[in-house]
């Protein structure tokens, strides 16, 4: 709830400090205290709009603060954690205006931006007055209203779940039969080229063996003529092996008569002959290793080729063309495999619209009990309020699905007997819209409400009856969360916990004019309920009808 409010320099504000307390708490005082002064600079403080007139004259800037002490499994501190704001018990808003309209606003004293500020103080604060245009007579919080009062949080997960995942479902089909698609284009093209590529079947290396294969036996047509002339000249008839074999010979029988001498001629001649033949055996493999099928040539030239053109074809090194093929020949398998896959997520899809559609009727089923019972509930709340010949209704339609079902809601109501009842906002004067919100309050006040609920003179233009019953509903709305009325009805007052007397005040020898906020005391209290009953001149009469009320709400 709201502990305490600090305002500084707010228009007529110099500088204020209230320390609020629990259940109903109101603030009075004659037109033009202050009272909407005081609103303002609340609402600045929850994330209202700026400007600069409400920097107090000759001030460089206003300041509100507002302290709240909450749970901690409270919606406002889940909210604030988000926004990477630091939380340690409560949480304390402050909104700096500056007077040439700028802002400055701080969340236990993190800089945040405005709207962070308003996502928190909605989980805070609810301002309610004849002419609010949020909260209850907002119908996009409606749907919300009636699945809190009839508790379908279950529900509604349940419908949120099943859309999040008809959601992937569709997002995942959607993906694969993207992918299909553009596949299928090119379908005709793969199998072409991988039937190319697969009779050509490219080999990894392929190329470079062929080339040096191919150019090996370009250079032998050349070294041939010469080796085989080599060859005859070492093994022909013309071989001076035969000579030198028979020298050899010769040399032997002497070598007895001079050793010395013979010897090494003879092994001289003996290496010269090894040597002679190594080259002989030598030319006869190169013969051997030169001697080629011409066909041979012919078929490497035809597959080189053909490679290189298949290269140029398909714009890829040669080296590349099986792993190109062997792509391709994923790729029509994957086609096959997709097109299975996307039947199975099409099957997906339709299942997952089947659960949500079972886990929307079932919801829907579940707000139209939650309805009735919220109608009839409000109902019971009008005719004491003066709105006896007033219906209110929640009116269910179809919209499209989304994560909170198909249900369209939107609170309506009938002022009169005979007369049309449509949306709340629309048929329902200030003062009736007042009355319409406080009765839905009232029933809804532990269902989804805010900790703290402030009344802006939704009694004004009833007294009597009404506004005691006015007063009644206030106090027991307060039972369950913190309320601040400003009110100018005596019966509301009465049954305040809290009372603060809100005045204009001189200060600087008069030159100006503050606003002042005073916790009444029980005697204060009862003279300005007095006052409240006789206007400018307070009667003992007055006094007494003072007390009388006070204890009659007791």
């Amino acid at each position: 709830m709201l502990v305490q409010l600090s305002i500084r320099d707010i228009v007529l504000i110099d500088r204020l400090d209230l320390e609020l307390g629990s259940g109903l708490t109101v603030l009075t005082g004659e037109t033009g205290a202050g009272k909407s002064i005081l609103l303002d600079a609340f609402s600045l403080t929850l994330g209202a709009r700026g400007d600069g007139a409400l920097v107090r004259h000759g001030e460089a800037q206003g300041q509100v603060t507002a302290v709240f002490e909450l749970d901690a499994r409270h919606p406002a501190i889940a909210a604030a954690k988000a926004q990477d704001i630091e939380v340690d018990g409560g949480l304390i808003l402050r909104r700096v205006q500056l007077a040439d309209g700028r802002t400055r606003a701080f969340v236990n004293d993190q800089r945040v931006t405005t709207q962070a500020l308003k996502a928190i103080a909605r989980e805070l604060v609810e301002i309610h007055g004849q002419h609010d245009d949020r909260a209850l007579v907002n119908a996009s919080t409606h749907r919300q209203l009636v699945d809190a009062y009839g508790g379908l949080g279950p529900q509604c997960a349940a419908v949120r779940a099943a859309h999040a995942r008809l959601g992937e479902a569709k997002s995942e089909s959607l993906r694969e039969q993207a992918r299909v698609e553009k596949v299928r284009v090119e379908a005709d093209y793969l199998r072409h080229a991988f039937a190319e590529l697969d009779r050509l079947s490219p080999q990894p290396g392929e190329e470079e063996a062929l080339a040096q294969r191919r150019s090996a036996m370009m250079q032998a047509e050349k070294v041939t003529a010469e080796l085989r002339d080599v060859h005859e000249m070492l093994s022909g008839g013309g071989s001076p092996l035969a000579s030198l074999s028979s020298a050899l010979r010769r040399l032997e029988r002497r070598r007895e008569l001079a050793p010395g001498l013979v010897a090494p001629a003879a092994q001289a001649l003996d290496a010269a002959l090894t040597a002679l033949d190594l080259a002989a055996q030598t030319l006869e493999q190169a013969l051997r290793d030169a001697d080629y099928d011409p066909r041979e040539l012919e078929q490497a030239e035809e597959r080189l080729f053909a490679l290189r053109a298949a290269g140029r074809k398909f714009s890829v090194p040669v080296e590349a063309l099986a792993e190109l093929a062997a792509n391709f020949s994923a790729s029509l398998a994957d086609l096959d495999a997709g097109e299975a896959r996307l039947l199975q997520l099409q099957e997906a899809v339709k299942t997952a619209e089947a659960d949500y559609e079972a886990a929307a009727r079932i919801l829907s089923e579940a707000r139209k009990k939650s309805a009735g019972a919220l109608d009839r509930a409000v109902n019971a709340e009008l005719a004491p309020l003066k709105l006896e010949g007033a219906q209110f209704s929640t009116e269910i339609g179809v919209e499209p699905a989304g994560a909170e079902g198909r249900d369209q809601i939107e609170f309506w109501v009938r002022t009169n007997p005979g007369t049309r009842p449509g949306p709340l906002m629309k048929v329902a004067s200030g003062g009736e819209l007042a009355r319409f919100m406080l009765a839905l309050k009232v029933v809804l006040a532990d269902k989804g409400s805010a900790p703290t609920l402030v009344f802006d003179e939704i009694d004004t233009g009833v007294g009597g009856a009404v506004a005691d019953a006015i007063g009644h509903r206030l106090e027991r709305l307060a039972s369950r969360v913190q309320v601040l009325a400003v009110t100018h009805a005596p019966q509301v007052a009465a049954r305040a916990e809290g009372h603060f007397r809100i005045a204009k005040d001189q200060t600087e020898r008069g030159r100006r004019v503050a606003t002042r906020v005073t916790d009444l005391s029980k005697d204060a209290r009862r003279e300005e309920i007095a006052r409240m009953l006789a206007g400018a001149t307070v009667t003992d009469e007055a006094r007494a009808a003072a007390t009388r009320l006070i204890k009659e709400t007791r």
